[in-house]
């Protein structure tokens, strides 16, 4: 099955390396906002796109985050008609993942047209696991985010885990989060991914605190390094929520890219879970 790492990467070096997240009990706050990125629906959301978004509200989701799709970032719809469509149904697009490439000036203009508060850019815009690349990046990141700024959007950074191989002992990630502007560009932390690629999400936490206004969250079965219902993973999610201050997040999206059965049905399951931990 093609998931949206296969999708998205722009670099065969991906590491192997797994860790157990400590199995700890500890209450979590509530969030009754959470929401969705939309490429967990990604089939249906081309088929039917507003039928989807009526089933994504009926499971409790007040925000969503678009992707790339085969018809767009708004899977055919315009900009602001999918803006409305989520308003009528109790809902709000907050996000949207994007590519930084030669659109992008295009891309800002859809953006503010449906109503979204952020861009993030969901795969590194260029090849190269060296320094001296990730660099080059953050900069060009500082200067998406200013344009973004002066239209009245927040640009961001989804990780998977390519970025947390590490050159003469400096990690990548921490070379783009010591060299972007924290005003300009907004980490959106994939939980998941930071487990598969050997780190404690809670670690940079502590490392950054508030610089992760947006997460993805998201369990992962080690054994297949894939996505899987909440509570079957290495993902201690309780405890990733007890820890959402430090972190400084105010959005988080679910996201799932493999399913027990349905998309529809494996989120039914995770929002129940977040209702009983």
């Amino acid at each position: 099955m093609k998931t949206r790492r296969n999708f998205l990467k722009q670099s065969s070096l991906f590491g192997a390396v797994t860790l157990i997240m400590p199995q700890l009990s500890c209450a979590a706050p509530k969030n009754s906002t959470y929401g969705v990125q939309l490429y967990s629906f990604r089939d249906s959301m081309l088929k039917n796109p507003k039928k989807t978004l009526e089933e994504i509200a009926s499971l409790g989701f007040k925000e969503i985050e678009s992707a790339g799709s085969a018809k767009g970032y708004y899977y055919g719809l315009t900009p602001s008609e999918m803006g409305q469509t989520c308003i009528d149904l109790g809902m709000k697009i907050t996000s949207g993942h994007v590519r930084l490439d030669d659109k992008f000036e295009q891309t800002m203009e859809d953006a503010v047209a449906s109503g979204q508060e952020y861009l993030i850019c969901s795969s590194m815009p260029s090849d190269g696991q060296t320094v001296d690349n990730y660099k080059k990046v953050a900069e060009q990141f500082n200067v998406a985010g200013e344009a973004c700024k002066k239209l009245g959007l927040k640009f961001g950074y989804h990780n998977h885990e390519y970025e947390f191989d590490s050159e003469n002992g400096q990690v990548l990630y921490d070379v783009l989060m010591d060299n972007t502007q924290n005003d300009l560009v907004y980490m959106e932390l994939d939980l998941g991914w930071v487990v598969v690629a050997g780190k404690d999400p809670i670690s940079y936490f502590k490392k950054y605190p508030g610089r992760f206004p947006l997460w993805h969250l998201k369990d992962m079965d080690m054994t297949k390094k894939e996505s899987t219902e909440f509570g079957k993973g290495a993902l201690d999610i309780g405890l990733m929520l007890k820890n959402k201050e430090l972190s400084g997040v105010e959005h988080i999206y679910i996201e799932q890219e493999e399913y027990a059965s349905t998309p529809f049905q494996s989120m039914k399951y995770n929002m129940d879970y977040l209702k009983n931990i």
